[in-house]
Parts: structure tokens; sequence; C-alpha cells
């Protein structure tokens, strides 16, 4: 019989065991970005009916750099995400694209959460995992506050690093490349920790058909606030939300001749838009 021996054999195994990698990423669910947002009369919130809900896209490069590890290096991609009902089609989304299961925090406790109590329940979900390594988006683009990766990596006690474009993993540790004002530059951290993922990291894939429908049998986790051992509290919370102020109509300069033209508009400019 021809091959290697068993040693090698066990060895190999040994080896590649090592290799996995326990990865987890973070997701939220946030109006479509072409929604029509509204606000409501006594600005307590948004109009939630008829908006359409997505993946939050910075998370999306998180789950794609999360599947692109497991694929490199084997292991296990765990999704998890804080929110209603509804967020289970987020979930459901990410493990179309290739993660392997998925824990939702569902509990009308932690219903307008703030940053801090965000991350607490996610924090309390995640540890029990020990992740080798956490993906979180930069920042969510409904808030758009960029808070919870950097509390949530404190409460885990574990380094991040933050608005990553470029990430490499080799030995236990990763590089991970970020922007500057006019450079980059290269952060070594060794594992565990956690991620928050920028656009330009890589591009997400698009769920397939398979994707889909063995989305629809993978497990899904829920949890509540006396599951994970939670007490929320509100620590800051939004007293109104107001629309933006109704632009003013535009003008428009008549007339043929473009010398003319250009000087009414100089004059607008300095005289009514005071910007020159």
């Amino acid at each position: 019989m021809r091959g290697r021996p068993i040693g090698a054999l066990n060895e190999a195994r040994i080896r590649k065991k090592e290799e996995n990698v326990n990865i987890v990423a973070c997701v939220k669910q946030v109006p479509d970005t072409e929604a029509q947002i509204k606000v409501k009369a006594d600005g307590s919130g948004i109009e939630e009916g008829g908006i359409k809900w997505v993946m939050n896209p910075y998370d999306e490069y998180g789950v794609e750099e999360a599947l692109r590890l497991k694929e490199k290096k084997g292991g296990e991609v765990t999704v998890v995400s804080l929110g209603p009902a509804r967020v289970i089609e987020t979930i459901r989304t990410a493990l179309a694209m290739g993660a392997d299961k998925g824990i939702h925090i569902q509990d009308a406790a932690f219903d307008n959460a703030d940053a801090y109590t965000t991350a607490l329940a996610l924090a309390a979900a995640i540890k029990p995992l020990n992740a080798d390594i956490i993906f979180c988006g930069q920042r969510a683009i409904d808030g758009d506050q960029g808070q919870v990766g950097a509390i949530l990596a404190d409460m885990l006690d574990i380094p991040h690093v933050a608005v990553v474009t470029k990430l490499e993993y080799t030995d236990g540790a990763i590089k991970a490349t970020r922007p500057i004002e006019g450079a980059q530059i290269l952060i070594e951290a060794k594992l565990p920790c956690l991620i928050t993922a920028q656009k330009g990291l890589n591009e997400p894939r698009y769920a397939s058909l398979p994707g889909i429908m063995k989305a629809k049998k993978k497990p899904v986790d829920v949890k509540n606030a006396a599951s994970l051992g939670v007490t929320p509290s509100v620590n800051m919370k939004v007293v109104k939300f107001t629309p933006p102020p109704a632009r003013a109509a535009g003008k428009i300069i008549g007339g043929d001749d473009p010398a003319l033209k250009a000087k009414e508009l100089a004059r607008l400019l300095r005289e009514e838009a005071k910007v020159i």
C-alpha cells in the first residue's frame, strides 16, 4: 500500500485542525439607501411602513471577508445580529452567502438600544463562541456613529483595528491596512481581535440560488436579554428626529450672452449665496 505513513497523516490532520478559524460576523439591518425616509409627526422616529430593509453595506464587507478567510483557512462563520423579527431576513442573507449559522438577539428590551447597549448584547452572545476574529462594518448607514465595533472589542478585552481596507492572516495574527490622511498605515495584531471593515476591503458576493435554499436549513439561535444574562440600560437616548430643511428653489439665469450670464452668476454667488 502506497502513501504517506500514518504518523504523517495524523500530523497533517492536526495541522489542518489548527488552521481552522472560528469567525464571527456582526451584521445590522438598515433601511435601503434608496428608501424614502419620513420622520414621524411627533419626531419619535421614522415611519417604518413600506421601507425595504437590507444588510448594512459596510457589514457586507465584513461578511465577505469572513467567508474568504473560512475558504482559505477552514473553520466556521457565525453571523450575529440584534433587532426585531424582520432581522432574520438579513441573517438568512448572510447564511445564503455562505455563513454556517446565526444568532438572532431579539427582545423588545433592546428596541432603540444605543451603541453601548448593542455592544453589551453582542458581547454576551459572542463571548461563549471563543472567536478568533470578529468582523463588523466600520459604521452603520442609519445612525452613522461607528461606535459599536470599538465598544464590543473593549468589552471582550481584545484588540481591534478600524476602517480596514486590506487584511492578511498569518500564523495566528493579522496584518491590516487602513487609510489615514494622505497615506496608509499597516497594523499588526495577534488573534483574537476585531476588525471593522471599510469599502475597498473586498467585493461582496451575491447569494446563489443553491445558497439561498441551503440557508433555510441552517441553524439560527434566538436569544433574549434573559438568556444572555444582560440587563438593558439606556445610556444615550435620541430625543427627537427632525428632517433636513427643504431646499430652496433653484434659479435659472436666462439670456443668450455667455459673458453676461457668467457676470450675473458671479453677482448672485457674491451677493445672495455669499460664497465668494
